[in-house]
């Protein structure tokens, strides 16, 4: 892969321990591109310079069939200061914020694959523990798995970890497929 964000990761030695392997689809996040109806313009602006995330790569593993589910996302992000809500820690409300953008990365990949329904998700709860602050500047690593799929359901549970894989939050979200298209 060349890409500004896989070489930034790359470099990281931690990081760049999880993006060996020869299933691995290692992207930039596609939220980090402004859609032409304003979609993502959080991530792809908002929250896309040197002082908020200044890097960010979705890495999955390609299931054995073209059509199987993927159940796991692991996301890197580099955090920059301008995220600060106290001296050198990343506001909660930002940090909910990754949760959330990182659990709903399985969505779309899921809907390419018709590993589940196509239409609008929603979060519908994000409930968040936080454990450790999380501190600025820094990498981290969102894991997020899908695990169940229930209806127009999918609960997706993540977890943002520092390099030592120490845990700093948890969440549990529930994603709803809306009934009419937004």
């Amino acid at each position: 892969m060349d890409s500004p964000d896989y070489a930034h990761f790359a470099a990281i030695p931690w990081c760049a321990r999880h993006l060996q392997g020869d299933q691995l689809i290692i992207k930039t996040s596609p939220s980090r591109t402004l859609k032409p109806t304003g979609e993502d313009a959080l991530f792809s602006q908002t929250l896309n310079s040197e002082s908020t995330i200044f890097r960010l790569l979705q890495v999955y593993e390609e299931p054995p069939s073209p059509t199987q589910r993927v159940n796991e996302v692991k996301a890197f992000l580099t955090l920059g200061s301008g995220l600060n809500g106290y001296p050198n820690v990343c506001h909660g409300g930002l940090v909910a914020t990754i949760l959330d953008e990182a659990t709903g990365m399985l969505i779309p990949i899921n809907q390419e694959r018709k590993g589940i329904p196509s239409g609008t998700y929603m979060t519908a709860y994000l409930n968040t523990s936080f454990i450790k602050p999380v501190p600025t500047p820094m990498t981290i690593l969102a894991r997020t798995r899908l695990t169940k799929v229930e209806g127009r359901k999918l609960f997706i549970q993540g977890t943002i970890e520092d390099e030592t894989g120490a845990i700093l939050v948890r969440a549990d979200a529930l994603y709803v497929q809306l009934k009419i298209s937004l």
